[in-house]
């Protein structure tokens, strides 16, 4: 390590400008030479470079333990992880080879199990038509459905019997009530409509009067419109066209109408 150090203050050695130069070097021993350039050219050692080296050579020592001891506790985790999974990962081997033993085991029971049940059926047909009727009546809806209906029926006590029965009948007269009813409206409107038939009815006969009375009044006036055509022949010219005039308005009048 190379340290220079140049000052312009006046010192106790002496008023000239003073030059120091400072090396060392740490391998297996540590060496330092100071020296001073002013007027006269002496060598003499300076307190606090010498404070400035051994705070130095300190910082570096305790870097390199801090640094030793980190490599230390750094390898010691790193054995202790290693050491660790593998207790580990023997550990999981050991468990899977006691699964695959207890496997093996209960899937010979399971087919041993199986084998005897086919060994039985055979020697026991009866046994086992009778046990698959059984099953089929038991997954099979429709039958299923069959058996606990009459089960259910035959556990039944005559009050839950009685109390459906009441319910139903009860349900059976409310809906009797409401077709009564919408049949007494219907009645109901039927009876309006008939009588609106009626007075139309009335009211069509009484125009058709009317109407017979109108042509008959229009007979009458065209008989009396030929009786004056008669008269207004028989009447001079000059008082003939005035009526004839008069008799034509009236004569229109009556067909518009």
């Amino acid at each position: 390590m190379v340290m220079t150090v140049d000052s312009n203050e006046k010192s106790e050695f002496g008023p000239s400008p003073t030059e120091t130069t400072f090396e060392s070097s740490s391998s297996s021993s540590e060496t330092t030479t100071l020296t001073l350039g002013g007027g006269g050219g002496g060598e003499m050692p300076s307190p606090w470079i010498e404070y400035a080296v051994q705070q130095a050579q300190f910082i570096q020592k305790t870097i390199e333990d801090n640094l030793e001891s980190t490599i230390q506790v750094v390898g010691s985790r790193l054995s202790e992880i290693r050491s660790t999974s593998s207790a580990h990962l023997h550990q999981t081997l050991d468990s899977l080879q006691n699964i695959k033993s207890e496997y093996s085991a209960y899937e010979d029971v399971f087919f041993g199990k199986i084998k005897e049940g086919i060994l039985i059926a055979a020697s026991h047909p009866t046994i086992t038509c009778g046990t698959t009727v059984g099953l089929g009546l038991l997954v099979l809806k429709r039958p299923r459905r069959f058996l606990i209906n009459n089960t259910s029926r035959l556990f039944m006590s005559e009050e839950t019997l009685l109390s459906r029965a009441d319910a139903k009948v009860k349900e059976l007269r409310q809906s009797i009530d409401l077709v009564k009813g919408e049949s007494e409206k219907l009645e109901k409107r039927a009876i309006q409509a008939e009588e609106e038939m009626r007075r139309g009815r009335t009211k069509l006969r009484q125009a058709g009067n009317q109407i017979q009375g109108v042509i008959r009044s229009a007979y009458k006036i065209e008989r009396q419109a030929r009786g004056l055509k008669d008269v207004l022949g028989e009447l001079p010219s000059r008082e003939a066209s005035r009526f004839r005039s008069q008799f034509n308005f009236l004569q229109f009048t009556v067909q518009c109408n």
